[in-house]
């Protein structure tokens, strides 16, 4: 394992209570009004948010800026609070339903109409077992696998009306978004987050309608809206699908007051995969390649998936190693290790790109970061550590150091939870105890 006692010299303040232990997990987000309409495994709590936007004491008229918008945990709680914001999520599948999670307008009236044309359309196309031939043209064999037929018939109904309809675009991505987020509610397979086991089947009793269970899901959404946007002040919020490693074109210099976010965590979770289920329904993607070409190209690197080793991109960029000379020198050494380690272990997966893709990535990301926030303001990163085969790679010290190398005044490290510890009996599993930090750089 790979020591690193010269990235000691931060203030290390630990606060893994149970207050802060789930700031860095979507828990507290499942069940609270909006944030929870899209389950997202990588998602952070909006509870985090709360309370680092008070301690931040912003004032009307502040932005806050998430580079990682994801499922849009910063921007809805910013709106809440009456605090403009602004985000940057380069998966544009979830851009588009975080989009939608920020049109707080939508009220019974508006979509009632629509939901009318809607069942009158299940009630016109009745499911019969003909219709097999048609869903096996329209669906890729994993949806097949994953829905009761009749089930599925209904939700290829609901999504080819909502397409059609003549209303405007927010009501139609809100019905859309509903759609989306009932999908793994219905489902016969055990879609536990992220992954997809089309060959576990639920227990009956588990197994839901799709008309049924998508209108209480709307229903469900446009409570949410009346009661989030209650007693809320004014705020404006620009969201872009874009790459936050640049921004230069959309975004201007020193205009957020403060920055909170979750980068990816260098952990080989495959974004593009989380959403392989909704986008072959949705018709957006029909394969890997698919899912490749639209989504894991666009991403930062975090995942192994991402990584082709006769790409020249995945070498350490000059300016990386000119601007940040004593993490580079770290984590060369580290690369070493990684890359022999690669050759006798099952799988031979990619570690060691992958770490030198995401500081790369990581590197940039800073700096426009650094170029976007107020001077006197600080940007908060929530994110964990990892040991890719057993070499400790601390990412939350590393960022501190980078953060330093370009610029920013100081770092601290709040630790926020012990990660891992549910592998300790796995003998395939590396020993390294990790943990989640928040990550405080100061402009």
């Amino acid at each position: 394992m790979n020591a690193l006692p010269l990235f000691k010299d931060y203030e290390e303040e630990k606060v893994h209570t149970n207050e802060f232990s789930e700031w860095g997990t979507f828990k507290d987000s499942l069940k609270a009004p909006v944030h929870g309409w899209f389950t997202y495994p990588a998602g952070f709590s909006y509870k985090a948010v709360e309370h680092t936007l008070k301690l931040a004491d912003l004032n009307y008229g502040d932005t806050v800026y998430d580079p990682f918008m994801g499922s849009g945990t910063t921007n809805v709680v910013a709106k809440s609070m009456g605090i403009n914001s602004i985000g940057v999520e380069a998966h544009p599948f979830v851009y588009c339903i975080t989009k939608s999670k920020m049109e707080w307008d939508i009220t019974l009236q508006h979509v009632g109409s629509e939901l009318d044309v809607i069942q009158k359309q299940l009630s016109i196309n009745k499911y019969t077992q003909k219709m097999d031939e048609i869903l096996k043209v329209e669906f890729p064999e994993l949806i097949l696998k994953c829905f009761l037929p009749e089930t599925l018939y209904e939700l290829w109904i609901i999504r080819n009306t909502i397409a059609m309809l003549k209303c405007n675009d927010n009501i139609k991505s809100f019905l859309r978004t509903a759609l989306i987020c009932t999908l793994r509610e219905v489902s016969i397979a055990a879609t536990g987050w992220p992954y997809i086991a089309p060959k576990k089947i639920k227990v009956s009793s588990m197994i839901k309608k799709g008309w049924k269970t998508y209108i209480s899901r709307v229903y469900k959404m446009l409570g949410d809206l009346s009661n989030i946007k209650k007693n809320t002040t004014p705020s404006t919020h620009r969201l872009y699908c874009g790459d936050s490693r640049d921004t230069t074109k959309y975004i201007d210099s020193e205009i957020a007051s403060y920055i909170f976010t979750s980068p990816p965590y260098l952990n080989n979770f495959d974004y593009a995969d989380r959403t392989r289920l909704e986008m072959y329904f949705m018709g957006e993607a029909d394969n890997w390649h698919d899912i490749s070409d639209k989504i894991r190209t666009k991403l930062m690197t975090s995942a192994t998936t991402q990584i082709s080793r006769s790409d020249p991109r995945y070498e350490f960029s000059i300016n990386f190693i000119r601007d940040c000379k004593e993490v580079y020198d770290f984590l060369a050494n580290s690369i070493i290790q990684l890359s022999e380690l690669r050759k006798v272990k099952g799988g031979k997966k990619s570690y060691d790109l992958m770490t030198i893709g995401y500081f790369n990535d990581i590197y940039q990301i800073l700096k426009d970061n650094y170029r976007i926030l107020k001077y006197g303001s600080s940007a908060s990163y929530v994110l964990g550590d990892s040991a890719p085969y057993g070499i400790h790679i601390p990412t939350d010290e590393l960022i501190g150091k980078i953060g330093v190398s370009i610029g920013f005044k100081d770092y601290k490290i709040k630790i926020l939870r012990l990660r891992g510890g549910k592998w300790a009996a796995n003998p395939q599993r590396h020993n390294v105890a990790l943990r989640e930090s928040l990550v405080i750089l100061t402009k």
